[in-house]
C-alpha cells in the first residue's frame, strides 16, 4: 500500500503548491520551500518503491522501513487534507457571501486575505505539522539511501494500463472429477439407509488445494439436491462457536434464529425443525479441536433427522477430521493436481480470449509457469489470471523468472504466485484490495458499499471523463478477473455481480501485506481488552464484530487507535450512546464511521469537528434527527440513514454537504415520513433512494430535485397526493435526470384529500427519458390515455391503485406485477387496449410481456376471456410465466392462457376456485399440459 499512499501525498502537494499560487493563499513565511522539499522526498522514495516491496518479504530491516514510509505518508496525507479542506470551504463560503458577478477580483482577493489572517492560528498549526513530517522524512529518506535500492525502470510516470474484463465462470473442476465422485457416492450410496443416521465425511488437504470449491460442487450436484431434503452450508473458522453455528443452522432451516440466545433453545428447535428430513450439513473451514464442543451439536442433530442424512466437513487438520467423528474410510485426502491436471486449469485462464497463434507462441513458457504452480489449484488459477491480461513472451518470461520464486517458505507455497498477482496491479488498485483485509474471514462482500468504502479512503479519484464510482467498478471486475475474489453472486437482470466473497489463502496475504494497518476484532462475549492489548497503535483500519446477540459492550479501548481512519461494526452491540461522543473526540482521522444497528438514539454534536470523514452509514438506528453540525462535514460523500424508524427530519443545512454523492433515507413502511428540505445544493447526488414531499406553493419542497440532474439508477418520491397544485411537480424538473432508469411514483396522502388531481400530476412529472420501471403506488386518477413517455417502459409495478390501466399497446413492456387492488373485480378488453385501439392498429395486446403478476386483489372474479378463441386477435405472444397469489373469488383463467403455447411456468397460490380446475379432471388440467411448470399451493 505504500506506493499507492506515495502517490497520494504527492499529488495533494501539487494541489497545494497550485492552490498557492492560483489563490495566493499563503502558508507561514519559510514553509513554501517545506513543502516542496517533501515533494522532493517522496519523488525520491516512489523511483525506489518497487525494489523495496519485493525486498521487504526476506529482509526484516526493509519491512520495518516501509512501515516507517507508511506512518508517515498517512500523517501527511491527513494534515493535506485538513489544509485542502480548508481553503476549499473558505471559498465556498465567498461565493456564497459574495457572487461573482457583484464583487471584483480586488475585493475579492482583500476577503480572501481578511480570511488567512483569521485563520493564522490553523495555518500556523499546518506549518508545525509539516516542518515536523519533514524532519521524519528526512530519517527515511537517508536510511533508504543505505539499502542500495534499484530505481524504477521507466520511472514512476509510467501511465498505467487499464484493466476491464469479465470474469471467468470455472463451473467445471480440473482433476478433482473423481473425487467429487467418491463423495457424491459416499453422500447418496444405495447403503446409506442401512448405515448410523448421521455419518461424517471429512475433505482433508492444505490451504488452496481446493476442498471448499470441491465441497461445493458436490453441496450443487443434483443427485445431492433430489437425495436429501435439507441442505445447509456453515463456515465455520475460527474459533468454534456453537451458538453461533446452531443459529446459522436454524436461520437456514427457518429463515430466522428467532431471537434465541441460550445453545439449548436453538438445539431444541432445530430438532424440531429437521425431524422426519435427510439432512446434508456442510461445515467448512473446521479449525476444531476440542471435541467436546462438538458432541453436544452433533447429539442434538442426530436425535432429529432421518437415516441417511450426513455431515461434510472441510479442515486443513486430519486431527481435526478424528475429533469430528469420521471413520478413516470416510476421511478423503485431497492431493495435490498433477502436472497435466494443473496445467489443464491454468491454460483455462491463461489463454482465455487468446487466439491459437498467440497460444503457440506462449505454450512452452506456460508450462514451465505451471510447473511452479507444484499441483495447487489456487496457485493455477491466480497465475492463470493474472497471464491472461499479458500477451507477450516477454511478459511471461518477467513472471517465471521473478526473484519471489527464490523465497522459502516452509508453508506457503502461495505466497509468489498472489504476490505477482498483487504487484501486477496497478498501483492505485492494491490499496483497494489490501482494504478488504479489515473484514473477517468468509465475509460477504456488497459491491457497491465496498467501491464507496474505496471512494472514502481516497483509493479512487474522478476524472474529467469517469466518475468515482465507475473507477471503483471496473477495480472491483479487475480483482474478480484475477481470481482475487469468488464465489460470486449475480444480478438476475444484467448479469453483474452483486456480492461475492475472499479465498481464506488470498485473505491471509492480504492481511500479511497490512499488519499494523488493519485489524479485524471479534467479539464474542469473552474479555474483548485482552484482545486489542497486541494490536498497533498506529492501525489506520478496524472493524468490530459482534459474533453473539447478546448485547457485547464496544471495546472502550478502540478509543486509544487514535490514528484509525476506518471504523466499522458488524453484529449487534449493546447501545453505544454513552461510548459515542468519546469515541468521536478521540478518533479525529476517521474517514469512514460504519455503526448501523448499534441502538444509537442521539447523534452527538461533536461529529462536526471529523473534518476528513467521507462515509456516515448509521442505518437500523433508533435516531429522530440528525445534528445540524453534520452539515459541517464538507468531504462528505456517503449518508446512510436507511431503516432508521423513527427518523423524522434531516438537517435543514443539508444543502452544504456539497460533495455529498450517496444518500439513503429508504426504510420498509409506506406510512413514513421524514422532512426533507434544502436539497437545492446537493448537485453532486448520484444516488438518491427516496424523496418524501412536503408542503404546497412557495413552502413546497419538490423544487429541491431540480438541480440533482446526476441521480443515477433508481428514485421513489413519496407523499404525491399532498401536492395541491400540478404545476408545483414540474419543479422536480424530473425530465433532466437523464441517468435514472427506475421511478416510484407514491400518490399516497398523509391528510384527507378533498380533490384528486393525480391524473394531472402524473402527465406533469414529465419522468426522465431512459426509465426502463415504473412503480406507482396509491393512484386514484383515471388513465384514458396513455401519456407518451409511458411508451418506452420494460417494467411496470402498479399497487393499491384505484383502476387497473389499459396497458395492453404498450410496445416494450416485458414484466407486469399488479398487487393489493380492493377495486377490481374484472379484468377485461380495457386492460389489453383492445377497446381504444383504433382500427388500423395492430391487433397484438402486450406483444412483449414475459411474466404478469397479480397478488392480492382480493375482490377480483372474472377475467374476460373465457369461452372465446380469439382468432382475431393476438394477446400475449410471448408470455413465460404468470403468478396469481392470494386472489380468492378469481373463477376461471381466460382461453388465451390455456392457449398459450410459449406459458412455461404458472403458479398459483391461495386462490380456492382457481385451484380446483387444475385438479385431474379439472378444465385447467388437459388445457396446460404443455406448460412444464405448474405450482398449484
Amino acid at each position: 500500500m505504500a506506493d499507492a499512499l506515495v502517490s497520494v501525498v504527492l499529488e495533494q502537494l501539487s494541489s497545494i503548491i497550485a492552490q498557492k499560487v492560483q489563490k495566493e493563499v499563503g502558508l507561514v513565511a519559510g514553509v513554501k520551500n517545506e513543502v516542496r522539499k517533501l515533494e522532493s522526498n517522496f519523488q525520491a522514495i516512489q523511483a525506489v518503491l518497487a525494489d523495496a516491496e519485493q525486498r521487504q518479504l526476506k529482509e526484516g530491516s526493509i519491512k520495518r522501513w516501509m512501515g516507517q514510509l507508511k506512518d508517515v505518508s498517512y500523517d501527511m496525507d491527513d494534515v493535506l487534507d485538513e489544509w485542502s479542506t480548508a481553503i476549499a470551504k473558505s471559498q465556498t463560503k465567498l461565493n456564497d457571501e459574495h457572487p461573482r458577478k457583484t464583487i471584483k477580483k480586488v475585493c475579492s482577493f482583500m476577503i480572501f486575505s481578511c480570511f488567512c489572517f483569521r485563520e493564522v492560528g490553523l495555518r500556523c498549526h499546518v506549518a508545525r505539522e509539516i516542518q515536523t513530517l519533514n524532519d521524519r522524512i528526512d530519517g527515511i529518506v537517508t536510511e533508504k539511501n543505505t539499502f542500495h535500492f534499484k530505481l524504477s525502470e521507466g520511472g514512476p510516470n509510467l501511465p498505467e494500463r487499464k484493466i476491464t474484463a469479465s470474469v471467468i465462470d470455472a463451473t467445471e473442476i480440473k482433476g478433482r472429477e473423481k473425487d467429487k465422485g467418491t463423495i457424491v457416492k459416499m453422500l447418496v450410496g444405495e447403503s446409506s439407509d442401512q448405515e448410523p443416521a448421521l455419518r461424517t465425511i471429512s475433505l482433508v488437504g492444505m490451504g488452496g488445494i481446493g476442498k471448499t470449491t470441491l465441497a461445493q460442487l458436490v453441496y450443487n450436484d443434483h443427485q445431492v439436491e433430489t437425495y436429501f431434503g435439507k441442505r445447509i452450508w456453515v463456515c465455520v473458522s475460527d474459533p468454534f462457536d456453537e451458538t453461533r453455528i446452531a443459529k446459522a443452522i436454524l436461520e437456514a432451516l427457518t429463515g430466522s434464529a428467532q431471537n434465541l440466545i441460550e445453545l439449548q433453545a436453538l438445539l431444541e428447535k432445530i430438532q424440531e425443525s429437521i425431524s422426519g428430513k435427510r439432512l446434508l450439513l456442510v461445515l467448512d473451514d473446521v479449525w476444531n479441536e476440542d471435541s467436546t464442543k462438538w458432541e453436544q451439536l452433533k447429539n442434538s442433530l442426530k436425535r432429529g433427522c432421518l437415516p441417511g442424512s450426513r455431515f461434510l466437513v472441510t479442515t486443513r487438520n486430519k486431527k481435526v477430521a478424528d475429533i469430528m467423528g469420521c471413520s478413516s474410510t470416510d476421511i478423503l485426502v485431497l492431493g495435490l493436481l498433477s502436472p497435466d491436471e494443473c496445467w489443464s486449469l491454468f491454460s483455462q485462464f491463461a489463454f482465455f480470449e487468446k487466439n491459437s497463434r498467440e497460444r503457440e507462441n506462449l505454450e512452452e513458457t506456460g508450462r514451465k509457469i505451471a510447473e511452479r504452480c507444484k499441483g495447487l489449484p489456487l496457485a493455477a488459477k491466480t497465475l492463470g489470471s493474472l497471464l491472461r491480461f499479458k500477451r507477450s513472451r516477454a511478459e511471461w518470461e518477467s513472471v517465471l523468472n521473478n526473484h519471489v520464486w527464490e523465497i522459502e517458505e516452509a508453508e506457503d507455497k502461495l505466497l509468489a504466485p498472489l504476490w505477482l498477482s498483487y504487484r501486477d496491479l496497478p498501483t492505485k488498485m492494491r490499496p483497494c484490495f489490501l482494504y478488504c483485509a479489515v473484514f473477517p474471514k468468509d465475509y460477504t462482500f456488497e459491491r457497491d458499499t465496498l467501491i464507496k468504502l474505496w471512494m472514502a479512503q481516497g483509493f479512487l479519484r474522478e476524472t474529467q471523463n469517469q466518475e468515482m464510482e465507475v473507477t471503483g467498478g471496473e477495480c472491483f471486475e479487475a480483482l474478480a478477473a484475477r481470481s482475487l475474489l469468488q464465489d460470486f453472486k449475480k444480478n438476475k437482470d444484467d448479469g453483474r455481480i452483486i456480492e461475492c466473497k475472499m479465498h481464506d489463502m488470498v485473505h491471509d496475504f492480504a492481511q500479511s501485506m497490512t499488519k499494523n494497518e488493519i485489524f479485524s476484532l471479534e467479539i464474542d462475549g469473552g474479555p474483548a481488552e485482552s484482545k486489542i492489548g497486541s494490536i498497533s497503535r498506529d492501525a489506520r483500519h478496524s472493524m468490530v464484530v459482534f459474533r453473539n446477540d447478546d448485547a457485547c459492550s464496544f471495546p472502550a479501548t478502540i478509543h486509544s487507535f487514535k490514528k484509525l481512519r476506518s471504523l466499522i461494526v458488524d453484529g449487534y452491540p449493546s447501545p453505544m450512546n454513552a461510548a459515542l461522543p468519546n469515541l468521536i473526540d478521540n478518533l479525529s482521522c476517521l474517514r469512514t464511521l460504519k455503526l448501523s444497528r448499534c441502538r444509537i438514539k442521539e447523534v452527538p454534536s461533536n461529529i462536526g469537528k471529523l473534518i476528513h470523514l467521507r462515509h456516515v452509514d448509521l442505518s437500523g438506528n433508533e435516531i429522530k434527527e440528525l445534528p445540524e453540525e453534520m452539515c459541517e462535514l464538507y468531504n462528505m460523500q456517503t449518508l446512510d440513514v436507511s431503516d432508521c424508524m423513527e427518523l423524522e427530519k434531516l438537517p435543514d443545512n443539508i444543502g452544504k454537504l456539497i460533495k455529498l454523492r450517496h444518500l439513503s433515507v429508504l426504510r420498509p413502511s409506506d406510512s413514513s415520513f421524514v422532512e426533507m428540505r434544502g436539497f437545492e445544493g446537493l448537485g453532486c447526488l448520484r444516488e438518491l433512494d427516496v424523496f418524501h414531499v412536503s408542503g404546497s406553493g412557495e413552502g413546497s419542497n419538490i423544487g429541491g430535485l431540480k438541480n440533482l440532474n446526476h441521480l443515477q439508477g433508481s428514485l421513489r418520491i413519496k407523499w404525491l397526493g399532498d401536492v395541491k397544485d400540478p404545476d408545483e411537480v414540474k419543479k422536480a424538473k424530473l425530465k433532466s435526470k437523464k441517468n435514472l432508469t427506475r421511478l416510484g411514483l407514491m400518490f399516497r396522502s398523509r391528510r384527507e384529500r378533498r380533490i384528486i388531481r393525480d391524473d394531472e400530476i402524473l402527465e406533469a412529472l414529465e419522468p426522465p427519458p431512459n426509465i426502463d420501471l415504473l412503480e406507482i403506488r396509491d393512484y386514484q386518477g383515471i388513465i384514458q390515455v396513455l401519456p407518451s413517455w409511458i411508451n418506452k417502459l420494460r417494467v411496470i409495478r402498479l399497487q393499491r391503485c384505484e383502476n387497473l390501466t389499459p396497458l395492453g399497446k404498450m410496445p416494450f413492456l416485458e414484466d407486469l406485477f399488479v398487487s393489493w387492488m380492493e377495486s377490481v373485480r374484472k379484468v377485461g378488453s380495457e386492460f389489453l387496449g383492445m377497446e381504444a385501439a383504433a382500427a388500423n392498429d395492430s391487433d397484438i395486446a402486450f406483444p412483449r410481456l414475459k411474466r404478469l403478476r397479480f397478488w392480492k386483489l382480493v375482490n377480483w372474479e372474472e377475467w374476460e376471456g373465457e369461452g372465446r378463441r380469439n382468432e382475431d386477435k393476438t394477446i400475449m405472444p410471448s408470455l413465460r410465466c404468470l403468478v396469481i397469489g392470494f386472489c380468492p373469488k378469481l373463477k376461471a383463467l381466460p382461453d388465451y392462457i390455456y392457449q398459450s403455447t410459449t406459458l412455461e411456468d404458472l403458479q398459483i397460490f391461495q386462490a380456492a376456485i382457481l385451484e380446483e380446475q387444475f385438479k385431474e379432471g379439472g378444465k385447467g388440467w388437459p388445457n396446460t399440459s404443455h406448460t412444464p411448470d405448474i405450482i398449484v399451493l
